[in-house]
């Protein structure tokens, strides 16, 4: 038990000379001209390195917005603005995905289509229609990796409630910064630990794995080489599937943002009370006779 408090905070402190040298050391880990530096990018990608770094920021950053709340309420607006913009934006691919559907029955039905040809003659684009098809898995695949904080923010995601709703005001606080704190944050950060060598696999070679050490991933570098996965479901079918994997861990990295949001949001409505709920919370409506925003203090 000794051993690991220990460990822990020895860990911590040493992330202060991590996020130094890695600032002033740039070329190590970002030159991917330079084969090892790829390589140290890996590593330190999944690493615990990188995740006593990313606490030790959560905790400053945690620690001057509790002495200042203006500055944390900042921080909740701009992170939640990340995911109201981002979600917005990329909703638009359901619009794409009903048009290219409408588009291949078509085309395959009524004009009996094999293969379709984008762009101009010489830099053209063709694939077969079974390629067009299974490409509408990418799509719903942005809707539910980058949309999904936009839609925590806009409060449409289904809720099991067993006690929540009886509790008092500041009680349901402590449950949603509770949450925040010990479920969707671990829960991010075994999903980033999965995602980010399951990535990296179908993009070089040789394969790399969540075990394997930076000596031995140093090693590898001497025959590191470009290797994205081309392999679809089908012959003729769609065959970009590492942007599934590129896509999930987008969805890891808005998870955690809106994680650090809720808990600040939570810590803040706690300790101002009622009046301050859904505080600089802005949300979408339909428009029918409502105010475009709402919540806005």
């Amino acid at each position: 038990m000794t051993d690991g408090v220990v460990w822990f905070f020895t860990s911590l402190f040493q992330a202060f000379y991590n996020i130094g040298y890695a600032l002033t050391h740039l070329e190590t880990w970002l030159d991917w001209s330079n084969k090892e530096s790829m390589m140290r990018f890996i590593y330190y990608g999944a690493s615990q390195e990188l995740f006593f770094a990313v606490l030790l920021i959560f905790i400053i950053l945690t620690a001057i917005g509790m002495w200042r709340n203006q500055f944390m309420w900042a921080m909740v607006r701009g992170l939640e603005g990340i995911s109201n913009g981002v979600g917005r934006f990329f909703a638009w691919a359901g619009i794409l995905m009903v048009l290219q559907q409408i588009m291949i029955v078509f085309l395959q039905r009524i004009f009996r289509v094999a293969e379709i040809t984008i762009g101009p003659v010489g830099m053209d684009f063709t694939r077969d229609l079974s390629w067009f098809g299974e490409e509408l898995k990418l799509y719903n695949a942005i809707i539910v990796c980058l949309c999904m904080s936009y839609t925590f923010v806009q409060g449409g995601h289904v809720r099991v409630d067993l006690i929540y709703a009886k509790v008092k005001f500041r009680t349901k606080k402590s449950i949603d910064m509770f949450g925040s704190l010990f479920f969707m944050l671990p829960m991010a950060t075994l999903i980033w630990l999965y995602a980010w060598f399951f990535l990296w696999r179908h993009l070089i070679t040789p394969k790399v794995s969540a075990s394997d050490k930076l000596e031995l991933l140093m090693r590898k570098s001497k025959v590191l080489k470009w290797n994205v996965e081309t392999i679809g479901f089908s012959p003729n079918g769609f065959d970009a599937y590492f942007l599934f994997k590129v896509l999930l861990l987008s969805f890891v990295f808005l998870l955690y943002l809106q994680a650090v949001a809720f808990f600040y949001r939570s810590y803040l409505e706690r300790k101002e009370g009622e009046t301050s709920e859904n505080k600089y919370l802005v949300k979408d409506t339909l428009g029918e006779g409502e105010e475009a925003f709402e919540g806005v203090h």
